[in-house]
């Protein structure tokens, strides 16, 4: 569960992005459930997740880890500043725009490092 803090301060940092807003409200529609929220929001755009895969989320965060372990996406992950990153995946179009905070804030609340840590080179 997300704390209904985390949604307020990406509110006011997201406050010019409406599929940010969309899905902050969506987070905070499902009590700060993450995992239904992303899977209301999928089916919004589209997409068909498996209801019985409690684990989508997670599957769709590790399709993006590479993006997201980038040095400087990164850093401002463990940070809290997903701007950075956010804009990067609207860009290139990595996932649709109303699933990018949710795959953030899930990777966020994991621990960026350790989801990380499967790119890190051997030793470090």
């Amino acid at each position: 569960m997300i704390d209904f803090q985390i949604i307020e301060e990406l509110r006011v940092q997201f406050a010019d992005l409406p599929e940010a807003i969309a899905s902050l409200e969506t987070i905070a529609d499902c009590e700060g459930d993450l995992e239904d929220a992303a899977m209301t929001l999928a089916i919004r755009v589209g997409q068909h997740p498996d209801i019985n895969n409690s684990e989508w989320l997670d599957g769709l965060a590790k399709k993006c880890r590479v993006a997201i372990c980038q040095s400087g996406f990164r850093n401002d992950m463990v940070n809290g500043n997903f701007m950075p990153i956010f804009e990067y995946f609207v860009k290139l179009k990595v996932c649709p725009k109303l699933l990018i905070l949710p795959v953030l804030i899930y990777v966020h609340e994991c621990g960026v490092n350790r989801f990380c840590q499967p790119l890190d080179p051997i030793g470090s």
